[in-house]
């Protein structure tokens, strides 16, 4: 009884009153709470608050009950609108009509594509079926113009006299030349007819030891190539390992890329190309610049040529190591060291270059220096004659310098021959440095 007056409690007075009135009217006894019971404070009934149409989140979109009267489905909401979500996955989804115009233009590219290819085809069909009608067609006598003429024209066969007259000796290397020469001649009168052709390779290594005319070969090669027109510039660009392999990662690459983009239309002439290739590391930077080179002249055979350049047992071994660079090179040529006399006329060519004149006695005194220079070690072929020649020359100088200006010999003045004149005892200071010298250092004289 007390639970049920607790519950009546918040009851309205009259509903109260007429509660208790039934429950005790057949005893008469009197209520146990008053007829007229406290009424608490009316409480402050806050102001009703506008309640936002409800919201349901589906899948990254949401339905919302339409505040407007457009755009309602059947069921009185608004259509389902994307707003991305928080779906880390929601920056791949497009559109179906856009998903649906891309692959109509890929389809439409690769049938393009596909229309280019047999069309390509076609041509090149009807291309050699007008040359097989020409060849059939052209008379047995039809004049092709002698080998003598295209050498000529072309201007090979100056460079090939140029060649013979800048270097002595070499008879194997020159022979060599004429031999590719001939074959870009012939290669050109059969274009000329219409004969199928194709740019054969024209790739290099040149072996042998430091001063035997390599760099200069390779100079000749290029200029000949270009008076054929297989090569745009005909120029020759030297690199070795410091110009191609770079000392941290990500630095070859660029090195690399950057000398065949120098030497692109002519000529690449990699000295001492074993140094590229480190069997001891296998971390070495250089292997990432001969998957280049390799990629190159393969790739890029008909506008530029690698040629290789080293001493010939250490060309073989790199050759061993890397047998890709070996297949991609078609002409190997090995350089011979001159012998003494060979290397007193190029002495002489030099001279002539320098407008210097040697006297006849002095050349049996070069002839003894080179001799003996060439039983020591570091003999450099060309290269030493080189050298020998700059110390003539100083030698001349000091002596003239010494006749004219210091004893005032013929009153202070020199003729033209004094000033070209390299005599006997200009090239005997250089032999008595070798004699005088001290065993431990002749290997510098």
């Amino acid at each position: 009884f007390i639970t049920s007056v607790t519950a009546f409690s918040n009851l309205p007075t009259s509903v109260v009153h007429h509660v208790s009135s039934e429950l005790f009217l057949g005893n008469g006894n009197p209520p146990p709470f008053p007829t007229n019971p406290i009424v608490p404070p009316p409480v402050a009934v806050p102001p009703p608050v506008e309640v936002p149409p409800p919201v349901e989140e589906v899948s990254g979109a949401v339905v919302a009950a339409a505040s407007t009267p457009g755009n309602l489905n059947p069921f009185g909401t608004k259509s389902l609108e994307y707003t991305g979500g928080d779906d880390p996955n929601s920056s791949n989804y497009k559109k179906l009509s856009q998903a649906l115009n891309e692959a109509d233009n890929e389809r439409r590219k690769e049938k393009e594509a596909a229309d280019q290819r047999e069309r390509a085809a076609e041509i090149r069909r009807e291309e050699r079926l007008r040359k097989i009608q020409y060849m059939e067609d052209m008379p047995d006598s039809q004049p092709a113009g002698t080998v003598d003429e295209f050498m000529f024209k072309e201007g090979v066969q100056m460079q090939l006299d140029k060649l013979d007259r800048d270097l002595v000796g070499l008879i194997p290397v020159k022979q060599r030349v004429k031999e590719i020469a001939a074959l870009l001649v012939l290669d050109k009168m059969r274009r000329k007819l219409g004969f199928e052709t194709s740019v054969p390779s024209l790739h290099m290594s040149f072996t042998g030891a430091p001063g035997t005319g390599k760099t200069t070969v390779a100079v000749r090669m290029g200029q000949i190539l270009a008076k054929m027109g297989y090569s745009r510039r005909g120029h020759v660009v030297l690199a070795t390992r410091d110009d191609l392999v770079g000392q941290y990662v990500g630095h070859t690459a660029p090195k690399t890329k950057e000398m065949i983009k120098k030497a692109m239309g002519g000529v690449l002439l990699v000295d001492e190309a074993y140094y590229l290739y480190n069997a001891a590391n296998d971390r070495d930077y250089g292997q990432e610049s001969i998957e280049i080179l390799l990629n190159v002249m393969e790739n890029n055979q008909d506008d530029l040529v690698v040629a290789v350049a080293g001493y010939k047992d250490r060309m073989d071994k790199f050759f061993s190591y890397i047998p890709g660079m070996m297949s991609r090179i078609g002409n190997h040529i090995d350089f011979p060291n001159y012998q003494a006399d060979e290397l007193v006329k190029i002495a002489g060519v030099m001279s002539h270059d320098l407008q210097y004149d040697i006297a006849s006695d002095a050349y049996p005194v070069f002839k003894n220096y080179i001799e003996k220079r060439m039983r020591l070690p570091f003999f450099s072929n060309a290269r030493t004659v080189r050298n020998a020649m700059d110390r003539a020359r100083m030698n001349s100088a000091i002596r003239t310098f010494q006749k004219f200006a210091v004893n005032q010999e013929n009153g202070g003045f020199c003729t033209i021959e004094d000033l070209k004149l390299i005599t006997a005892l200009d090239f005997q200071i250089l032999v008595d440095d070798i004699d005088n010298a001290d065993v431990s250092t002749r290997i510098f004289a």
